[in-house]
């Protein structure tokens, strides 16, 4: 397939997504500038994972060796009962996993994920960063778009004009109105996330395992980071009405009191940090369409998913990589209408696995014995097998 004629592409967002988008397109020869409203990049947020389906296509960037130095590799996930602390189950992972897909299931401080991401992105002459602007406005043409930005001081700041806009500016993406207006909707559920020094975690879940607590209606999850001196700890609680207020600090007595009837190894394990940042959850449909004319969506901005099957970072890193194939010798609109076809039905069936598997988390009764039996009769091995049509996902030739 011949390649494309190179094009200037603007990046709306200087997150996880904008940036392996930022750095999928110049290494296919595009030159790309990410607009970003922030000014600064900080350290604030919590871990999260990078299934062998997206570790896959940042290896192929080039970014192998600082994953390797950033991450983790946990052995497997140990499953508890979140009231009586009883191992139900277990997913192998680690050299299994490796093995089986051809890529690592690793974990990650988000910090620290942007932040090689970033390195990268400023090694590369050919991607230029522009923060501190806002995008308030566009116009799109048969040829370009033109985006109306504005300093943080509200004044206007030149207009940018691309051959391409990606959109990858969140779940709250004012990009995504010029494809599909349909709001968001509250899940009914919050994320109180936490990151607990080791010396603070009880030593029955200092290994290097995924933890995985089930109970009715929450449930929790820990991971080591930065080589096993931290623990991130993510519990999901029910809310009654949710929050714009992204991360947002949260009252630990608050969250205590959702697990006040929990097991005493996981009521010493939320009792550790100080503060928590919770997150209201909300969903949405993946839009229609993720892409048309010379606009695509990536990420939350196209298709938020909640967070039962960790895919929302893997989801944003696998829509760069098929958007970047797509361009290759098609027009931009005829690349974005094949990319917004292979992405579709693909994110769709994630979405809804992830909330098939949130219903299943939170069980409880005669539905949660039989979800114990299932994992039981699979074992390691078979748990992860379950799961093998997403993370043994790749690219497809020519998408």
């Amino acid at each position: 397939m011949r390649p494309q004629a190179p094009l200037d592409v603007a990046v709306v967002g200087a997150g996880i997504g904008g940036l392996t988008a930022a750095l999928a397109l110049n290494a296919a020869g595009h030159a790309v500038t990410i607009v970003e409203r922030r000014t600064g990049f900080s350290a604030v947020g919590a871990g999260l994972q990078l299934s062998p389906n997206a570790s896959r296509v940042l290896a192929g960037l080039g970014l192998s060796a600082a994953l390797q130095r950033a991450a983790s590799e946990p052995p497997g996930v140990t499953v508890r009962a979140l009231d009586t602390g009883r191992e139900i189950g277990a997913v192998a992972l680690g050299a299994r996993a490796r093995e089986r897909y051809g890529a690592p299931y690793y974990v990650i401080h988000r910090a620290d994920l942007q932040t090689l991401l970033l390195d990268a992105v400023r090694a590369r002459s050919g991607i230029r960063l522009m923060v501190g602007r806002a995008v308030i406005g566009l116009t799109e043409t048969s040829e370009a778009v033109t985006l109306a930005l504005e300093r943080g001081d509200g004044t206007r700041s030149d207009p940018l004009a691309a051959g391409l806009v990606v959109g990858a500016d969140g779940l709250r993406s004012r990009l995504r109105g010029h494809l599909d207006e349909r709001p968001l909707s509250t899940a009914g559920m919050a994320a109180w996330r936490a990151i607990v020094p080791r010396d603070a975690v009880p030593k029955a879940l200092a290994g290097a395992a995924t933890g995985l607590w089930l109970g009715r209606g929450r449930h929790v999850v820990h991971y080591p980071l930065h080589g096993g001196r931290d623990l991130n700890v993510v519990a999901i609680v029910p809310e009654r009405q949710g929050d714009e207020d992204w991360g947002r600090l949260g009252e630990p007595a608050v969250l205590r009191a959702h697990f006040r009837d929990c097991a005493p190894t996981l009521a010493e394990l939320l009792g550790a940090p100080d503060s928590w940042l919770v997150w209201s959850l909300a969903e949405r449909p993946a839009a229609r369409p993720v892409a048309r004319g010379r606009i695509a969506l990536i990420g939350d901005a196209a298709h938020p998913v909640l967070p039962f099957l960790a895919q929302g970072a893997a989801l944003a890193i696998e829509d760069c990589a098929v958007l970047t194939r797509c361009l290759a010798g098609r027009s931009v609109p005829a690349a974005l209408a094949a990319y917004a076809k292979l992405r579709t039905s693909r994110v769709r069936r994630v979405q809804r696995a992830a909330r098939a598997n949130g219903r299943t988390y939170h069980a409880g009764g005669l539905t949660a014995l039989c979800r114990n039996a299932v994992m039981r009769r699979l074992g390691p091995d078979g748990m992860r097998e379950r799961y093998a049509w997403l993370y043994g996902w790749t690219p497809a030739p020519g998408a």
